[in-house]
């Protein structure tokens, strides 16, 4: 049985080169979504999907159980809603260190017990508020929600932070910040939503990935990617743009295609090989880490690991 890592800096350090060792020696693939998975249990509208690590704790630890059995190298703690200001529209902000602490303990329990040497990430999404002059939340309270989260993770033990669908460069430079102040050595990912735009890819507030890899980079991160918007087609000549700003390597997190509603449910229409053919070409171009956005399942990491040329695990 692996043990979780200590949170030192030697230990962090350490975790931070085993984490790029395997990087180096193969794709490393991440997990699909979690509220996909969540809305197959039973999740309704108007439910905090963060609560379910209190709540339906079997719920989450299964989703978790079924990516790593697909060939996740690395699953995301189902936190991407977890800060404080994005858990008061749900009126459990104050239980941020609760939610979070349960969450990564899932996580890493679960990977321990039956996943040694796989990662665990802890997962930080957007605020849910705009940031001033465009809205009415100025951005150091929007840096000391991140921060209450970042810490709240590293001190529950997660391997690494992976920020998640950003698309404002000024929050998820402070979600950046707030990770890499939190996390010592440990790895910090970090991946805007980007959109292909008349001029190129943008996020929808009109980030280009050049300013995204440099000012995200400056901040702290140790890899910049791409992740939800678009499908794993309309990602595919991103990837080498970010690969060659970071220096030859990205991540990525395509969807399952493009949403539709159908009888007032949202359904993706790509099935797992196609998109398992398409991800596993984005190595060619400088992807080491690679996984799934909204409407991928277990099946779709089966099948892009599969493609990987890696072996279900049991």
């Amino acid at each position: 049985m692996s043990q979780p890592f200590s949170h030192d800096a030697a230990s962090a350090a350490r975790l931070s080169e085993t984490l790029r060792a395997a990087a180096a020696a193969r794709i490393l693939v991440l997990d699909g979504a979690m509220g996909t998975e969540l809305m197959r249990r039973g999740f309704r509208p108007g439910e905090c999907p963060e609560e379910w690590s209190v709540t339906r704790r079997d719920d989450v630890v299964a989703i978790h159980r079924e990516y790593f059995a697909a060939g996740s190298d690395i699953v995301n703690t189902n936190t991407f809603g977890g800060n404080r200001l994005k858990l008061d529209s749900f009126g459990v902000g104050d239980r941020v260190v609760e939610i979070n602490t349960a969450a990564a303990q899932l996580a890493l329990g679960l990977r321990d017990r039956e996943y040694a040497g796989r990662f665990v990430a802890g997962n930080i999404g957007p605020s849910g508020h705009l940031l001033e002059p465009m809205g009415d939340t100025d951005p150091e309270t929007v840096a000391a929600a991140f921060r209450e989260q970042a810490e709240t993770l590293i001190a529950a033990g997660v391997d690494l932070i992976n920020i998640e669908t950003m698309f404002d460069l000024t929050e998820a430079r402070l979600a950046v910040e707030a990770a890499r102040a939190a996390a010592g050595e440990r790895p910090v990912l970090a991946s805007m939503a980007f959109a292909a735009a008349s001029k190129g890819y943008r996020t929808m507030m009109g980030v280009d990935p050049s300013a995204a890899v440099a000012t995200l980079r400056e901040a702290g991160a140790t890899l910049v990617g791409c992740n939800c918007e678009i499908s794993a087609e309309a990602m595919n000549a991103l990837v080498p743009i970010l690969a060659d700003l970071n220096g030859g390597f990205t991540y990525t997190q395509p969807n399952a295609g493009q949403p539709r509603l159908v009888g007032g449910v949202t359904v993706y229409e790509e099935t797992a090989e196609h998109f398992a053919a398409v991800v596993s070409g984005f190595v060619a171009h400088g992807a080491g880490i690679v996984g799934g956005c909204c409407g991928t399942t277990p099946a779709f990491i089966t099948a892009l690991a599969a493609a990987l040329g890696r072996a279900r695990s049991i």
